[in-house]
């Protein structure tokens, strides 16, 4: 782990202002001498900079992101805890950690903190950019506001704005958090329990009905308490607090919950024709909080996208564990194709018409998962 210590003022979208912004980030390889090797990996809410360690089926020797190969760059995002500057670091005005007076940030804040270490590290032009999530909110943000940069992009499981559903899911999880009395008591142990519950809340999101079906089943029909779905939910929380901040949990659901591609470019679909990278949508059959009509939508409106839908059990967390299915999908954007991208979509706008008959079929009422 590395660390860019800038000495300059960040504005934020806010109209508040970074006195001075620490940016925590990895590498791995080295840049070419024609500068057209970089691979970007932007991270997921709660994930860190060294993506060989969360996404170990994707980056490392021999695999899709291999450092003999390519210059692999990926930062901390702007308000975590894993080293960039975030309510966990001291303010340099007032000499006192920043805590609940971190101000809101956006993604474009988070895209301005990636241009700085860009221009850091000398890269003139980034060969692919992928994020999954939140990652791929920020990669999409970064390719509107710099079209020329990028050569490809990769979304996988992300939108063009956070939706009513996902700031819900949010919203919920910052009650939990809000709710524990002991969130700002300055003891080891502050929030923990709120946080514990925003994450078993989280969980019900990024996976589904059919996951807890498969994974936590019990193998008894006499068991009456101390459920396997229980402990499970505890289990996730309490790994949570154990490596995350309270506090710069709120300020990255915020700042997701920001999300729009169009604020002050003309509408969404505006903002996503200035895309100029040959780009490759992926959704997740059975992502419940990033439906693939989100990623459809992203297909559609950026210039010759094409969209690939993958089968997996695991919802939203397909993108991090669906390694094999996402690597051949990659592989096939970083090389030439014949066929037209907009017949991709014309196939996966069959198959959600598909899924929807069933919806309503089997769900009365329900147009949408």
């Amino acid at each position: 782990m590395e660390k860019l210590i800038h000495n300059q003022a960040l504005a934020l979208e806010s109209g508040a202002i970074l006195p001075k912004l620490e940016i925590a980030y990895c590498t791995f390889g080295e840049l070419n001498a024609a500068k057209d090797n970089a691979v970007w990996i932007c991270h997921a809410l709660t994930a860190n900079a060294d993506a060989s360690d969360w996404w170990e089926g994707l980056v490392g020797e021999g695999k899709l992101f291999d450092p003999a190969k390519h210059f692999i760059v990926c930062a901390n995002m702007l308000g975590s805890c894993y080293g960039t500057t975030g309510a966990t670091h001291i303010n340099p005005e007032t000499g006192e950690i920043f805590g609940r007076d971190f101000p809101l940030i956006t993604l474009r804040d988070m895209v301005h903190s990636h241009q700085i270490l860009q221009r850091h590290l000398g890269i003139e032009k980034i060969k692919l950019a992928i994020g999954g999530s939140m990652g791929g909110q920020q990669a999409l943000e970064w390719a509107v506001m710099e079209p020329q940069l990028f050569e490809n992009i990769c979304l996988l499981a992300t939108n063009a704005r956070h939706s009513p559903w996902g700031i819900a899911f949010n919203e919920a999880q910052r009650m939990a958090i809000e709710a524990d009395p002991t969130l700002l008591d300055g003891s080891p142990e502050a929030g923990r329990k709120g946080l514990e519950t925003a994450r078993a809340i989280a969980m019900l999101s990024y996976r589904n009905y059919l996951t807890f079906e498969e994974t936590q089943a019990e193998n008894s029909d006499e068991k009456k308490e101390d459920f396997r779905a229980s402990s499970y939910q505890r289990h996730q929380g309490f790994k949570l607090w154990k490596r995350f901040d309270v506090l710069s949990y709120l300020t990255l659901s915020k700042a997701m919950d920001s999300h729009n591609v169009g604020r002050g470019r003309g509408g969404v679909e505006a903002a996503l024709q200035r895309i100029q990278a040959k780009t490759l949508v992926i959704g997740i059959q059975s992502d419940v909080l990033f439906p693939v009509e989100e990623q459809v939508f992203l297909a559609k409106h950026i210039p010759g996208a094409r969209l690939e839908i993958i089968d997996s059990l695991y919802g939203h967390d397909g993108f991090l564990i669906e390694n094999e299915a996402i690597a051949n999908l990659i592989r096939s954007l970083l090389k030439p194709k014949s066929e037209p991208y907009s017949h991709e979509i014309k196939v996966k706008e069959t198959y959600l018409q598909g899924v929807r008959q069933y919806q309503k079929a089997a769900l009365p009422g329900t147009e949408s998962f």
